[in-house]
């Protein structure tokens, strides 16, 4: 009945938002809500400044970051995925329910203003770092309608903002927009967590724009050559061309950005290095503790074991276990009670009779030292005599007359 009262303002509150998306006439025009336009004033945002989005599988996070008038970006929005199909680590073919991993740039042509999972936008998968191995796949969005089969699955709510962000963005003059999409945010502990996995080479790759991104606030120029991402390079020659399959033209990382870097990745490494160390302790205490646990399981097994061998060799009956009395003979603990019968001991031989205790006389004799004899009367009871001659006797016969 408590949960039924609840019931009228639950089917308001989802009535709301449902109302919310009906009244939406154009949804591919609706502005942005004021609450966001006005954060991104107070941040030093116009509403059409350039955008890049970053996408983090394990977090289950899709973030929206916009340029400031300095020309750096900082994050205004962020949203829960609702769904993404697949495990960590990148898409390979059509069919294999991943969610891709890697950079890929939005164009407006990529947005999709009919989808049938509300609004959506392709994320241009395979690019052409992904055609250089041979990767297929199609139709992968970042969508709404909370149903993911590959794709990234927001609610209509959600999509309804980051499309408005992109729309605004491309009003504004940006060519393009970055999507990063990763497994994890690259701290040292999470790559330290997943060294051992297949993809960890690759994960290294995506790392360094990522680095980047973290170094500068600014997105990461992105190439594909010699079928390797590639950041921020600057050719020497102007006309030089990245090309997937090919070798890399010419060409380096800005000299601040590279000795920026360097010093990044020097405590970077430093940092992974503590967390790998902390991460083998951990796992040596528990493999330790699951194999004395195992240890314990196969002794458990083994008297079960005995046990059911004992019961089947008695006809299927459990054995019956004999009933010890406490002070019968077969108790070690009889021989303490108060009436046992307690053994004489053996007679001792003479060389045993002259190690035991109280033999020193018979010692002395025997090696011709003289022996003081006991006096006699000192064995006989004598009442004590005082200095007076009187004798001492007991407090109650001083005054008898006997």
């Amino acid at each position: 009945m408590k949960s039924l009262r609840f019931l009228p303002v639950l089917l308001l509150g989802l009535a709301g938002c449902q109302d919310a998306l009906d009244s939406v006439a154009n949804k591919v025009e609706h502005p942005l809500p004021a609450k966001l336009v006005n954060k991104m004033k107070a941040n030093d945002m116009s509403t059409r400044s350039p955008i890049m989005m970053r996408i983090f599988k394990e977090e289950g996070v899709l973030e929206v970051w916009k340029q400031k008038g300095n020309g750096r970006y900082d994050i205004i929005a962020s949203y829960e995925i609702c769904k993404w199909s697949g495990k960590l680590g990148p898409k390979f073919k059509e069919g294999d329910r991943q969610a891709p991993e890697g950079y890929y740039r939005i164009y407006p042509s990529q947005m999709n203003p009919n989808s049938s999972y509300y609004l959506s936008f392709n994320m241009g998968y395979p690019n052409s770092y992904d055609r250089s191995h041979n990767r297929t796949g199609s139709n992968l969005m970042v969508h709404g309608a909370c149903s993911s089969a590959g794709c990234y699955s927001m609610t209509d709510e959600q999509v309804l903002e980051i499309y408005g962000f992109a729309r605004d963005a491309f009003k504004g003059g940006q060519e393009y927009f970055l999507v990063e999409a990763l497994p994890f945010r690259m701290t040292p502990e999470n790559m330290a967590r997943h060294r051992d996995n297949e993809h960890f080479e690759f994960w290294k790759m995506l790392k360094t724009g990522y680095d980047h991104f973290e170094l500068t606030k600014r997105p990461p120029k992105v190439e594909v050559c010699e079928r390797r991402y590639v950041f921020n390079q600057v050719t020497e020659q102007p006309d030089a061309k990245f090309r997937a399959s090919q070798a890399c033209p010419p060409a380096q990382v800005p000299q601040s950005l590279a000795l920026a870097y360097n010093s990044y990745q020097q405590d970077w490494n430093e940092a992974f290095t503590a967390a790998v160390a902390k991460f083998d302790r951990d796992e040596a205490r528990e493999l330790a503790a699951a194999r004395e646990q195992a240890e314990r399981e196969a002794a458990r097994a083994e008297r079960e074991a005995r046990r059911a061998a004992e019961i089947a060799a008695n006809g299927g009956q459990p054995p019956a276990n004999p009933v010890v009395s406490l002070f019968s003979a077969a108790n070690p603990l009889s021989a303490l009670r108060p009436d046992a019968d307690v053994p004489a001991p053996a007679p001792a031989t003479a060389q045993e009779a002259a190690d035991q205790p109280g033999s020193e006389q018979t010692t002395q004799a025997a090696a011709g030292v003289p022996v003081p004899t006991p006096n006699p009367r000192a064995a006989q009871p004598q009442a004590a005599t005082a200095a007076d001659g009187s004798t001492d006797k007991p407090f109650w016969k001083i005054w008898s007359r006997n």
